[in-house]
């Protein structure tokens, strides 16, 4: 036999395989979390953000004052769940959740589901709230050599996928380097090192966390009184979605 001709063969045959990316089932269904645990318009503006994206995704709200309640049976239907940014308490936030909602989401996931934090999101996500990482999050405003001291809103600069930007952060948090056992993989980081988005792996499902808000349209950024030239270049949301 030919080894030659074998190889050349066998190496074709792979090329016609998919990745593990591109193997993925496509985004199409999107839940997206909107109530209490939010904060106002956060919901929405990731709608607007995704459709951005890809005008023909599905999108639904779900929550305990939605049509559709956050429950084992009703996430099963979507490819994607998202937890939007909210307020300053992540305690209450958690609360307004509820045990049954908490237990749906981290199900969902475990099973082989998406789950995309972000900012109050990501906070939710971590070890004390959701269990969804491994650690304990903290927030990034104060760090050393971060540009903004507190909670005021925003433009701060990061690299998003190897390039510079910036994106509008409203107090979210940074992601300590994960345990080497735990699949992780940064995405962004801020001015100082820190990273400020990443991907993990919670049992079948994925993971992206983001501290600050790539998804922030045009009017965020007009009501902060930040100028428009602070905007993202880059498609850093789409970045998100990608990972996932």
């Amino acid at each position: 036999m030919n080894l030659r001709a074998v190889a050349a063969t066998l190496f074709a045959f792979a090329l016609l395989l998919p990745s593990p990316a591109e193997a993925a089932t496509p985004i199409t269904h999107v839940a997206i979390y909107r109530g209490p645990a939010g904060c106002d318009d956060c919901s929405e503006n990731v709608a607007k953000a995704l459709h951005r994206l890809n005008p023909d995704y599905q999108i639904d709200y779900v929550g305990a004052d939605e049509a559709i309640d956050i429950t084992p049976h009703t996430l099963a239907r979507y490819d994607l769940y998202v937890q939007p940014g909210g307020g300053q308490d992540i305690p209450d936030a958690l609360r307004s959740l509820g045990d049954a909602r908490i237990e749906a989401i981290r199900g969902y996931v475990a099973n082989g589901g998406r789950y995309l934090g972000l900012c109050m999101g990501a906070y939710l996500a971590d070890d004390s709230n959701l269990g969804l990482i491994p650690q304990d999050l903290d927030g990034e405003a104060g760090r050393p050599g971060f540009e903004v001291p507190g909670i005021a809103d925003a433009a701060v600069q990061v690299t998003w996928e190897g390039k510079r930007d910036h994106v509008f952060f409203q107090d979210g948090p940074y992601f300590p380097k994960a345990d080497p056992s735990a699949p992780y993989k940064p995405i962004a980081t801020y001015r100082n090192g820190d990273v400020a988005a990443a991907r993990y792996t919670y049992e079948k499902g994925v993971v992206v966390l983001s501290g600050p808000h790539p998804e922030a349209g045009r009017e965020w950024f007009e009501n902060a009184d930040i100028p428009l030239s602070k905007m993202p270049r880059g498609d850093l949301f789409g970045a998100l979605i990608r990972n996932l």
